[in-house]
């Protein structure tokens, strides 16, 4: 890219001591709800190999472990990677992102209580750490009773990671990232809100985050942990899930990364994400986290352009993920590299299950650097 040393985002990285990046712009993982029977489709190529580029780093959706990962209504037709049907299904996928000389990470996901029972093998409750439900919200949204995990059950959880990792290793991509954020099956454990256990996964912060550190030790274990990221957001209240003092478990979870040297790398969502009051007016909470770990630190969270440069400039992240920007405008790194206008994403269309609007049909800029009507081909 042209005058790259100029622009911070645009300069080169390497990831987890082994992956080289030719840039720090990340494509962050986004529930886009096109894999249907939670099985990617051929669709999923153009999709991500529009936002490909040669050195780029690219997250998956979130993806389902097992038969009981599966969410909610508000989030139908997610993939997952626990069958040989997806594995097959995502290589062409994982093979086209790769021809394009970017680099591809799976995001592995369980979303624990945040489900219904028909999402759920033969109409059981969803599980987690709790049988606490979520707190219906104005959006008329409701999720199912969960039941609580025994204490015999949580080791063949751990393990549907164990597989779901060697799962995407099979299928190609370079590595992994165990989802411990926004109020899914980890964080369900992870924070005191929503843990009320009085077994060896309950009570004090260590016996709460015992499960996700046996899922990333398992991980590691599996693939190795030059291969094994993780997204954590200690300081977001998502899905009834807050915990009472969130700089103690991001700095816990930190040292946990770190008992594992060349780790892949640690994507933390900002705390202004959060709807806490008096947290969202906390824009960069992450420089103890960020100092605190031995690896590549990817920070999440409303950013834009200046603000993403700045912080990779600070040395306060290594690399920068971008959700609904990238979503909008699938040559995100062009855009940056030219300040160009960016296209304004449509909310309405996030969620859908239309293989194409909203998915695909963002307009790109041309070879002059002008809005093209239509995006190139794959």
């Amino acid at each position: 890219m042209a005058n790259q040393y100029a622009m911070p985002l645009l300069t080169p990285c390497k990831v987890g001591g082994k992956l080289e990046l030719s840039h720090r712009v990340v494509l962050a993982p986004m529930t886009r709800c096109r894999s249907y029977g939670n099985v990617p489709q051929p669709h999923a190529v153009l999709y991500y190999t529009q936002r490909a580029t040669s050195g780029g780093l690219l997250i998956t959706e979130a993806t389902g472990v097992s038969a009981t990962a599966q969410g909610s209504r508000a989030y139908p037709e997610t993939p997952g990677i626990w069958t040989q049907e997806q594995v097959e299904a995502w290589k062409p996928i994982v093979d086209a992102v790769h021809r394009k000389g970017a680099l591809f990470i799976c995001q592995l996901w369980h979303v624990g209580r945040v489900s219904t029972h028909d999402f759920q093998p033969d109409g059981l409750s969803p599980v987690s750490s709790t049988d606490k439900q979520i707190t219906p919200d104005n959006s008329g949204m409701v999720y199912s009773k969960p039941r609580r995990l025994r204490t015999d059950e949580i080791p063949q959880i751990v393990d549907d990671f164990r597989r779901s990792a060697r799962n995407a290793i099979e299928a190609g991509f370079d590595g992994v990232e165990i989802h411990g954020a926004h109020g899914y099956l980890l964080e369900q454990f992870m924070k005191d809100s929503a843990n009320d256990r009085t077994d060896q996964y309950g009570g004090s912060l260590e016996n709460r985050c015992r499960f996700a550190v046996e899922v990333i030790d398992a991980v590691v274990a599996e693939i190795g942990a030059h291969r094994v990221g993780i997204r954590l957001s200690p300081f977001l209240d998502f899905m009834d899930c807050v915990d009472s003092n969130p700089e103690a478990l991001g700095s816990y979870m930190v040292q946990q990364l770190n008992k594992h040297p060349g780790f892949l790398h640690c994507h933390m969502v900002e705390p202004r994400m959060a709807i806490i009051e008096g947290r969202r007016q906390i824009s960069h909470g992450l420089l103890p986290f960020r100092k605190a770990f031995n690896g590549t630190f990817i920070a999440a969270g409303g950013y834009d352009r200046e603000e993403g440069n700045q912080v990779v400039a600070n040395g306060y992240a290594d690399l920068v993920a971008y959700g609904r920007l990238f979503l909008a405008n699938p040559d995100l790194p062009k855009r940056f590299e030219l300040d160009a206008p960016m296209n304004k994403y449509d909310r309405s269309t996030f969620y859908t299950q239309d293989p194409v609007v909203g998915y695909t049909d963002y307009p790109f800029l041309d070879e002059h650097g002008d809005e093209s009507t239509s995006p190139p081909p794959a």
